[in-house]
């Protein structure tokens, strides 16, 4: 079967076969990469106010190659925030809405016989994109839903026996509103914990919204938004990303906080491997936001909440079972300050 090229959203992108090889790239100077950084978070600016650490955690987490959720109630900014970050790079850039009557191969794509050529031909669905914008993703059914998680775990699509690599950078960016729940389907936990990343918008301030009415009165900002990164570009940021150094200290500092979720008896399920390797690698993205090229225990302890906090589930008997997302963000933060820091975690090597 021939490689396939998907159609551009939002700049170039193409998709290869699976057995085709991403072009290495060039590294970039500290200097060059905290330019850009700070181009797409003030380009981000333009459209949402008064959330610069939401913005900074979203930017975190695709350039550590994750996969973000919102989750907050409606009208704060969530698919607002994923469309602005979307724009501020020049890549493909696809967006889905989930409803109940998706099905999973309106995500991943299908294969269609091709008279002419007398051969199934592949049609890729709109996962095959750089950034893909999951809006509403618990309305579709857990069938549907599914359908995203060997494309988020593995950066590849398997239709009829046949698999397909997604384009590099690969992020998936899901909304999802806690407070409508009637004909809406919960993640499941294997799923949640596919997402790097939880966040939540929060109302602004009244500063913020009253700067909103201003900038909205003749269009939305949105509009005038200007990619300000190339997709080259952000392949070199993450290759920078990559190369942060951490510290066998900090690695076992990360793994001690993963540990003590498991064993916390207000916990019923505690951290995944795979959570404490997002932690990570999210973590190397932060110090190199913030000019660092060495992870200190001051980034895990930052991102220990939205990195953990979704992929908890409070035991039966805890008096926090009941209050969801903000009592187990108080949780991990408990464990987080309980967690000595070990010897040697506190500067590079």
């Amino acid at each position: 079967m021939s490689d396939y090229s998907v159609a551009n959203a939002g700049g170039s992108g193409t998709g290869t076969h699976a057995n085709s090889e991403q072009a290495p790239t060039a590294p970039i100077s500290t200097a060059e990469f905290l330019l850009d950084a700070r181009a797409v978070i003030a380009a981000i600016e333009t459209v949402i106010d008064g959330k610069r650490s939401v913005i900074e955690t979203a930017v975190t987490v695709l350039l550590a190659e994750g996969h973000l959720l919102m989750e907050d109630v409606p009208g704060v900014g969530k698919t607002m925030l994923a469309r602005a970050l979307a724009r501020s790079v020049d890549c493909s850039v696809s967006r889905i809405q989930f409803t109940p009557d998706l099905l999973p191969a309106d995500i991943t794509g299908v294969s269609i016989y091709n008279q002419a050529e007398r051969e199934f031909e592949f049609k890729p669905g709109p996962v095959f994109a750089n950034i893909v914008i999951g809006d509403e993703i618990n309305r579709a059914s857990p069938k549907t839903q599914s359908a995203l998680l060997e494309s988020m775990e593995e950066r590849q699509v398997t239709v009829d026996g046949a698999s397909y690599a997604l384009p590099e950078p690969f992020t998936v960016i899901a909304t999802q509103n806690p407070i409508e729940m009637e004909g809406t389907y919960a993640l499941p936990e294997a799923q949640r914990d596919r997402f790097m990343a939880r966040i939540s918008m929060g109302y602004p301030d009244q500063a913020a919204e009253a700067a909103m009415l201003r900038t909205r009165e003749t269009g939305s900002p949105l509009d005038r938004l200007a990619p300000v990164v190339t997709l080259d570009r952000l392949r070199k940021m993450v290759d920078t990303v990559r190369a942060v150094f951490v510290s066998p200290a900090v690695e076992q500092y990360a793994v001690a906080i993963a540990a003590a979720t498991r064993t916390d008896r207000e916990l019923r399920l505690g951290a995944s491997p795979r959570a404490t390797l997002q932690l990570v690698r999210a973590s190397k993205a932060r110090a190199a936001l913030d000019g660092r090229d060495f992870v200190l225990p001051d980034d895990i302890d930052a991102l220990a909440v939205p990195v953990l906090a979704h992929r908890l589930i409070p035991s039966r008997s805890s008096a926090s079972g009941a209050l969801g997302g903000e009592a187990l963000a108080d949780i991990t933060s408990r464990i987080v300050a309980a967690t000595p820091v070990p010897l040697g975690a506190s500067g590079a090597v």
